[in-house]
Formats: C-alpha cells, structure tokens, sequence
C-alpha cells in the first residue's frame, strides 16, 4: 500500500481562512453601485411576475434599467481612468 502522507502537505501547505482579501473588498466596494442598481431591477422585475405590469411598473422597470446601465458606465469610467493612471505612471 502507498502512503500519501507525504502528498498532504503539499495539498493543504496554504490553508484558506474563508475570508476575503483587502483586494477583494476593495473591488467589492467599487462594484457596490452597480450591484444596488441590479437588486433594484430584480426587485422591479418580480414584483411584476405574476401579474400583467402596469405603467407604474412599467416606468419603475425603466428607471431601474437606467440605474444600471448608468452605474455599468461609471463604473467602466472609473476602472479605465485608474487604469490609464495606472499606465501613464499615475499622472491622469
């Protein structure tokens, strides 16, 4: 029979404490508005599921689609803006 004892040091040398890096938090928090602007739209979405949307709902889904495409744009602004600084030394 062959031992893998030697083998689970290797497999288990960085153990993973289940919580997230600063990098992560930080791109977490960048992404916060647009992550609140989807949950609005889900929101206005399934309240109008099992019924037949009215123009109040209608306007609320429109809104909401704006938020996000808004938020998509920022967000997109924000991330090649601190890229191009990135690049060109940090001098924007």
């Amino acid at each position: 029979m062959k031992s893998i004892a030697a083998l689970q040091a290797v497999v288990t040398a960085t153990p993973f404490d289940g919580e997230p890096t600063d990098a992560e938090l930080d791109a977490i928090e960048l992404e916060m508005p647009l992550i609140l602007a989807d949950v609005a739209l889900l929101d206005a979405q399934i309240m109008t599921i099992d019924r037949t949307p009215t123009e109040l709902d209608a306007r609320r889904i429109r809104r909401a689609r704006r938020r996000v495409l808004a938020a998509r744009r920022d967000l997109a602004n924000r991330t090649a803006a601190s890229s191009h600084a990135t690049v060109s030394g940090g001098t924007a």
